[in-house]
């Protein structure tokens, strides 16, 4: 029997209150793995059995500046919970605060694996039916297309080792499915991926096809990845809405809702981000997951576990692998990567 996995999770910074994730820890901890709170231990209270609370008040979940807010204030609850991990303390990290402070902290104290340019943010999108990995979702503004080509093999790698997809199908997000549409940058990376060693490459993909089963996994910069994700959310609970205002808006509609409101719920359900645990961290020496704020303890124990099941499953190791197979990892003589920015 394999030893229990453990998670740092920093509490500061999520929406509903450290209780709440507290709450969520509980949950993860009932399935077997081992969590530790880094966080205010009088706001966090008591915790369930397998959860431990480490005291960490000091938040900078809503400084402007994250970088440097991680570099001058060591005893930040987002990089205790690193440190914890670096140090062995821990196996992988969840944060629902900042995404740039735990970015930076990530970033300065696991470090990049070797041969990697940019880690990217990968985050599964519940579509029914069709759900599929979108990265880069925030952490890159700005990339180049070997940046491109790294993010399609680690999110092949991540569908095959915690998606159970054998090949997952790998796409480029662009204008046009020919493969001289969108940016520069896509174009170059295009070409690149066409013969890409052990990659099932797809071609581009346009934003309507996005949801349809198009590709396991889809692939763009930060920023176009962040909006479309953006766009998606947003138009997913609009349609909600409006459904739910004309199931409201006579008698007999009404009594049509209530027919459908068990259907309606599981769709609900089905579409909620907080069942996709969140977005992970690819590329670092060490697995982070990051939730969203908002998220509430449901939410805080899907990213736990989602985290839990990349350490189980070796996700880092497996990406890398894969990176090397490709010979896509960064040779000593191309130019260092800056820190990423965030969407």
């Amino acid at each position: 029997m394999t030893d229990p996995v453990t998670v740092a999770v920093d509490v500061n910074g999520a929406d509903h209150g450290p209780a709440e994730v507290a709450r969520g820890a509980a949950r993860a901890a009932a399935g077997g793995v081992r969590v530790l709170l880094f966080g205010p231990a009088a706001e966090i209270g008591p915790v369930a059995e397998g959860v431990s609370v480490i005291d960490a008040p000091v938040s900078i979940a809503k400084d402007p500046d994250p970088a440097r807010a991680v570099r001058r204030t060591p005893e930040a609850s987002i990089v205790r919970a690193v440190a914890a991990v670096a140090a062995g303390e821990a196996d992988a990290l969840v944060s629902g605060g900042s995404t740039g402070a735990a970015l930076a902290s990530s970033l300065f104290t696991f470090k990049r694996a070797r041969g990697v340019h940019r880690p990217a943010l990968a985050l599964m999108i519940p579509v029914p039916g069709h759900p599929f990995l979108l990265l880069d979702a925030g952490a890159n503004v700005e990339v180049r297309p070997e940046h491109l080509v790294q993010f399609a093999h680690m999110g092949a790698a991540f569908m095959e080792a915690v998606g159970g997809v054998a090949s997952p199908r790998v796409a480029l997000l662009s204008n046009g499915t020919e493969a001289t549409k969108g940016t520069e940058n896509v174009v170059i990376a295009h070409a690149s991926l066409v013969d890409a060693p052990g990659l099932n490459f797809v071609g581009n993909v346009e934003g309507f096809a996005i949801g349809t089963g198009a590709a396991d996994v889809i692939v763009a910069d930060g920023f176009t990845g962040n909006v479309a994700l953006k766009v998606m959310e947003g138009s997913s609970a609009a349609l909600l809405g409006a459904v739910r205002s004309a199931a409201m808006s006579s008698w007999r509609s009404k009594l049509g809702g209530m027919l459908l409101r068990p259907a309606l719920r599981g769709l609900r359900n089905e579409l909620s981000p907080e069942e996709q645990g969140g977005a992970v961290l690819l590329g670092l020496r060490k697995l982070a997951v990051v939730p969203h704020g908002s998220f509430g303890a449901l939410g805080f124990q899907r990213a736990i576990e989602v985290a839990a099941r990349g350490v189980r499953e070796d996700v880092a190791g497996r990406t890398h692998a894969r990176l090397q197979a490709a010979g896509a990892l960064r040779r000593a003589s191309d130019p260092a990567a800056s820190v990423p920015d965030e969407s």
